[in-house]
């Protein structure tokens, strides 16, 4: 019998590592390993499902839908040799076109051992509430139009009506929408949904290239109001910024920080550690990392006059 696979995508802060956190924590005794793909070296999303499970592996610098293709393929042979699992998580970085996962995975050799079974998309609700571009994005439309099934993710307020964003997804050919009471599947549930995909499809692949990032880090805890005046400055031109935080006016105390276009968030984290790790992602035309990096060095590492 060949070990299922459930492959996770959707849109950068869509809330699939969330997603993915929270099925590992009430897996039901199943026995999941999973994989993630961070755009770039500092892999945020593995170091926050480390905590729900020991069997999370990321791969990093570059996108398992292009570039990474044979890492993912090593890796799925590396799990199955050295492990036991009932099924495998593909976490897919947010720009990554599904398809190009899908066409690594139909490896022969793999089919053998291991299937994909099910893709799943998260949506965030209110993203798509507020941001009517985002129905037009040509990676979204990919993302969605590879799904078997769709999970709502950050819903708007109860008083919203869903309506018309369900029927839009069903338009586009998507009907199996789960989650608008802000409930998900259960994991035994996610499994079979998928159809039998001994051919990919010869569309063109969504290029990832109109995105840029910066990761930056130091090994000191930085001035919490000087962050959020930064952060504030730049989140115009981000998409999406992510990263493990240690504030001077907060000593002991270590924080995630998660901000999706203008929503910014900081919560405790469990990971503990000096200094600070953070990821900025944005679109070439409006983000300049090389200016980025310089701002956070002058305003957050230049001592106080």
């Amino acid at each position: 019998m060949t070990v299922p696979i459930l492959l996770i995508t959707g849109f950068l802060g869509a809330g699939k590592t969330s997603f993915i956190n929270e099925m590992l924590r009430d897996a039901g005794g199943m026995r999941i390993a999973a994989i993630v793909n961070d755009f770039g070296s500092i892999n945020i999303d593995a170091a926050l499902l480390e905590t729900a499970s020991d069997d999370v592996i990321g791969l990093k610098n570059g996108c398992i839908c292009c570039s990474l293709q044979g890492d993912l393929l090593r890796t799925l042979r590396q799990i199955l040799r050295q492990g036991d699992p009932q099924l495998i998580v593909i976490e897919a970085s947010g720009i990554a076109d599904p398809q190009g996962i899908v066409t690594a995975l139909m490896d022969p050799v793999l089919w053998q051992a291991a299937t994909l079974d099910t893709i799943l998309c998260i949506v965030d609700a209110e993203d798509l509430s507020t941001n009517p571009d985002r129905w037009q994005d040509p990676l979204w439309q990919a993302q969605i139009a590879s799904a078997d099934i769709i999970q709502l993710s950050k819903l708007p307020p109860k008083s919203a009506s869903l309506a018309p964003l369900t029927a839009r997804l069903a338009a586009m050919g998507k009907p199996a929408v789960f989650g608008q009471d802000g409930s998900t599947l259960a994991v035994r549930d996610l499994i079979g949904r998928g159809t039998h995909r001994r051919d990919p499809g010869q569309r063109s692949l969504i290029d990832s290239g109109r995105f840029t990032s910066l990761e930056w880090s130091c090994e000191t805890p930085v001035s919490m109001p000087r962050f959020q005046r930064l952060i504030g400055a730049l989140s115009g031109q981000l998409l999406r910024a992510k990263g493990f935080l240690t504030f001077r006016e907060k000593p002991g105390e270590h924080l995630l920080f998660q901000l999706v276009g203008r929503r910014a968030s900081l919560a405790p984290s469990e990971r503990k550690q000096n200094g600070c790790q953070l990821v900025l992602i944005g679109e070439k035309s409006d983000f300049d990392p090389d200016a980025a990096e310089q701002r956070l060095n002058t305003e957050l590492l230049t001592p106080s006059g």
